[in-house]
């Protein structure tokens, strides 16, 4: 085994650091999310962390890692007579990205099952991570099986295996870290409150700090062992204050006043439940255990405040976590002054300031300040806002303003909820939310006979293929004999993310105010869809004489909706160069990843114009897309009383279907698109 490299080496990263030791003096803290850029020692210093962690006591034998002093009664290597237990390392286990279910939870061994006729449970990597520590790198990439898997045990502290034949339960509490690059994707909202503390984490900018990273890494790869020798002296001082923190933490007193602030704090931030009152009062705790205190004080409280609540308060699901500090601390100072009243039974209009959670500079966990809330639009204020020139709404592109002046961009419209987008078919994409998929993971709609590798055993079917030539292969006993042509694989069907293309106007008659507004509050609701379904999403935009790959395809909808928001107007409209540059992008996507199937959403009015016969050329792009299978959608952003029906002639030429903003929004989108190829024959 490598040797780690020392926690203690790392330069900078206070509160990556902190929001890890603190979940190390009281794992009841519930865990951290790391969330970060890459490159920023985020997968280092977890790994780092298990060098510090306190030894466990285990009973001897037991794979479930059963605690001598109070073993679990239900444990399936049990029950345990009373032994003196064996202390070891606690573990910290790495949960892939890729992994399997029956990695996560366990399965049959099928081996002894088929070999010797019985029911043997495997443990999986829940049991391993028992009393240490779960550690899952790029979190927010985890499948959503493995996630419900994670949240159940997380919730009750124990395994449950119903299958196969096998039912097993176990204990299974353990310190869940995740790191993630919230370029790649957000983590799903379910699994983010499961966290306690979460805290961001970037490259320093100081020249020094940097020169220090680098001299200390490499002197770490030349030589791992010599290096962690020079540290060890402050790794053996941390190991040492975090056990004297574990030791304190009973007797650490959160008095009433306290908990009133931290109450008032998650009442104020108006996050959901009361999880985030007790990691707050839990992480303040810890906070007074690690200073050698025996009483939390405010300072703790604003502190588990920043690393336990910006991952909590309603938001936006496009704008980043964080808090107001400015008003986390009104907040503190109100909460301490109504104690003081309550109290003392009188009002003074000074109250006590160390009861105020003054910031003085300290602090230091959590993120940067932010804003707690709405969007800020991005264009001018005043009169600025009225320069653009508008058309007559179905009027073609006026020749003053036609490639000429381009307009600021404009603020979007409240996102809302929309009804669900899918691929008609069965695809065979990566696990996701959308369109019906034939996957690892989902309900058993069959078996059949392995192409390659075997990766899930139809049990029942294996058997009833193997029985019939029990006698011809000369059985005896209770074992099964089992040749590899009756291996039968389970084909499951479940859902898949889809590549959800947009396709948007941004020319001259897109300008008119309102009308890109409400666009751009469309498109954002199909953008929350998409984030809530798993895709990868992808952004073309055209105006003026060409189109542009805004986003190329990512599975970042916050991306998405970050171009989307600085998006200008303003020019002619080359719809075919849009649908062009979209079939470019779909065509290099299905050699990148040919399972996962696009879905097109085309954001226009359907006016084209520029260059010669510009309708026609946008007929023959929109029939490329059809003759490629490719399903389509069409959002009429037309409005007025002059309407020309072009997106309706569009969607026809593409063979999909066209939907008008208000439909959007409506039900009767319910199942859009789950016929495009019906609507193509009909057309």
């Amino acid at each position: 085994m490598s040797t780690p490299y020392p926690f203690t080496a790392i330069v900078g990263q206070d509160d990556l650091r902190l929001g890890l030791l603190l979940n190390a003096v009281s794992p009841a803290v519930g865990g951290v999310l790391v969330r970060g850029e890459k490159g920023t020692a985020k997968s280092t210093a977890v790994r780092a962390l298990a060098a510090l962690m306190p030894e466990v006591s285990v009973v001897p034998g037991c794979r479930f890692s059963c605690d001598p002093g109070s073993p679990d009664p239900a444990c399936p290597d049990g029950p345990h007579a009373d032994a003196a237990g064996v202390s070891r390392a606690a573990r910290t286990v790495e949960l892939p990205v890729g992994a399997s279910e029956d990695r996560l939870v366990g399965a049959l061994d099928i081996e002894r099952a088929l070999s010797e006729g019985v029911k043997a449970f495997e443990p999986g990597l829940l049991a391993d991570a028992h009393r240490g520590i779960l550690y899952v790198d790029e979190v927010n990439l985890l499948h959503d099986h493995l996630v419900d898997l994670l949240l159940d045990a997380a919730a009750m502290g124990a395994s449950y295996v119903e299958r196969e034949g096998v039912s097993v339960r176990h204990a299974a509490r353990f310190l869940l870290v995740g790191t993630m690059n919230p370029e790649e994707g957000e983590l799903r909202p379910q699994l983010l409150d499961r966290f306690g503390l979460t805290v961001e984490v970037a490259a320093s900018r100081d020249t020094d700090e940097r020169v220090e990273v680098v001299r200390r890494r490499l002197a770490y790869d030349d030589d791992p062992e010599g290096f962690a020798a020079r540290w060890a002296a402050e790794e053996s001082a941390l190991r040492e204050r975090i056990a004297t923190a574990r030791a304190l933490l009973p007797q650490v007193l959160l008095g009433d006043g306290v908990l009133r602030q931290i109450a008032a704090t998650c009442a104020a931030f108006e996050v959901d439940g009361m999880r985030a009152d007790i990691v707050m009062a839990r992480t303040a705790t810890a906070l007074a255990a690690w200073a050698g205190r025996e009483e939390v004080t405010a300072d703790d409280v604003r502190q588990a405040a920043l690393l336990a609540l910006p991952h909590r308060r309603r938001r936006n699901p496009f704008d980043a976590p964080g808090l107001d500090e400015d008003k986390l601390d009104q907040t503190l100072d109100e909460a301490a002054g109504d104690q003081g009243r309550n109290d003392e039974g009188r009002n003074d209009d000074d109250p006590d300031p160390d009861g105020g959670g003054n910031d003085d500079g300290g602090g230091g966990g959590g993120v940067p300040p932010q804003a707690d809330g709405d969007r800020t639009p991005s264009q001018g204020e005043g009169g600025s806002d009225d320069t653009p020139s508008q058309a007559p709404e179905g009027a073609p592109d006026a020749p003053g303003r036609s490639a000429g002046a381009e307009q600021q961009p404009v603020a979007s419209a409240e996102p809302f909820r929309t009804k669900m987008l899918s691929v008609p078919g069965l695809g065979e994409g990566a696990a996701g939310r959308r369109s019906r998929a034939r996957t690892e993971h989902g309900r058993t709609t069959g078996a059949r006979r392995p192409q390659g590798s075997l990766t899930k055993l139809h049990l029942a079917a294996t058997v009833q293929a193997a029985a019939p030539h029990q006698r011809a292969r000369g059985r005896s006993g209770r074992g099964l004999v089992v040749r590899r042509d009756d291996l039968r694989q389970a084909t499951r069907e479940g859902r898949e993310g889809n590549l959800v293309l947009f396709v948007v106007d941004a020319s001259g008659s897109m300008a008119a105010r309102q009308r890109m507004s409400a666009v751009k509050g469309a498109v954002l609701s199909l953008l929350l869809d998409a984030y809530q379904r798993r895709d990868k999403v992808g952004l073309v935009t055209f105006r003026g004489k060409d189109a542009e790959v805004a986003l190329p395809p990512t599975s970042s909808v916050d991306a998405a909706a970050s171009r989307l928001e600085s998006l200008p107007t303003g020019g002619r409209t080359p719809l075919a160069a849009g649908l062009l540059k979209a079939h470019d992008v779909l065509r290099v996507e299905r050699l990148r990843d040919p399972s996962r199937r696009p879905l097109l959403v085309v954001v226009t009015d359907g006016r084209a114009t520029g260059g010669p016969e510009p309708v026609a050329l946008a007929g023959r792009a929109a029939r490329l897309h059809r003759a490629e299978g490719t399903a389509s959608v069409v959002v009429d952003c037309e409005s007025g009383y002059v309407r020309l029906g072009l997106a309706g002639e569009l969607a026809r030429e593409l063979g999909g279907t066209a939907v008008t903003l208000d439909e959007l929004r409506a039900d009767s989108i319910a199942g859009l698109v789950k016929d495009v190829t019906a609507a193509g024959r009909a057309a």
